[in-house]
């Protein structure tokens, strides 16, 4: 949490940028991590207090928060953390198909030798999570350690690397929170991954974005199994 000082010594007094950024930040973790709830309001005085912070920054700071759909605002209600719905999750993954698709030809052309056995090391080591708990999910909260953004940030496309992981990764974190898994799928995701890395390791790019979009759409079967069950 920042205070009056900490703003002073960014060497901008009116924390307008470094505060708004750091603000954002901080919000986004709040969002994705639950203490902030779906549909709660967002008080831009509460959490100027909260930061110590004037309301400029935190006004700046919910304006992107509502540009990357973290949250919605609505005449006479304000702010809220968004509440994705079932049909918004599954409009996601139609485009996640393309852009992953997308990403992971790149990453078989563009990956450095050391990355793509940073990658094999990556999903060798999650066969431990999934081993000891065969039928439960095969989620990847810390971003250093997510299997797509490290191919999104090795397809050598920035504007691509950057709508993924900065805008469209968020959302998709959002969503999975409020919509629960098929059991089992998380060991079916975990060879889906290995099979694109091999793919990449290969420099097999049209193998790789094949099986990105097959793993795309695998996910997306299983969510509406999910949403059916319910």
């Amino acid at each position: 949490m920042l205070n009056a000082d900490q703003t002073e010594a960014t060497g901008d007094p009116l924390g307008s940028s470094g505060l708004a950024s750091r603000l954002y930040d901080d919000l986004t973790r709040a969002i994705l991590a639950g203490t902030l709830a779906p549909g709660e309001k967002l008080s831009e005085p509460a959490i100027a207090r909260s930061f110590g912070a004037s309301r400029a920054p935190v006004r700046e700071a919910i304006r992107r928060l509502q540009e990357r759909g973290l949250v919605t605002y609505a005449v006479n209600q304000g702010a809220r953390v968004a509440q994705p719905s079932a049909a918004e999750f599954l409009a996601l993954l139609d485009v996640r198909e393309a852009m992953e698709g997308m990403a992971a030809r790149l990453a078989a052309t563009h990956m450095e030798m050391s990355e793509v056995a940073a990658l094999e090391a990556l999903v060798a080591g999650h066969r431990g999570e999934i081993e000891r708990n065969p039928l439960g999910a095969y989620l990847q909260d810390d971003p250093e350690t997510d299997f797509h953004r490290r191919i999104a940030r090795g397809s050598g496309n920035p504007i691509l690397a950057d709508l993924l992981c900065e805008q469209f990764y968020p959302r998709l974190r959002l969503c999975r929170r409020l919509h629960r898994t098929v059991q089992g799928r998380g060991r079916e995701a975990w060879k889906e991954h290995l099979r694109i890395t091999e793919a990449i390791g290969q420099r097999d790019g049209e193998l790789a974005e094949i099986l990105m979009r097959r793993h795309i759409r695998a996910a997306r079967a299983a969510l509406q199994t999910a949403l059916a069950a319910e």
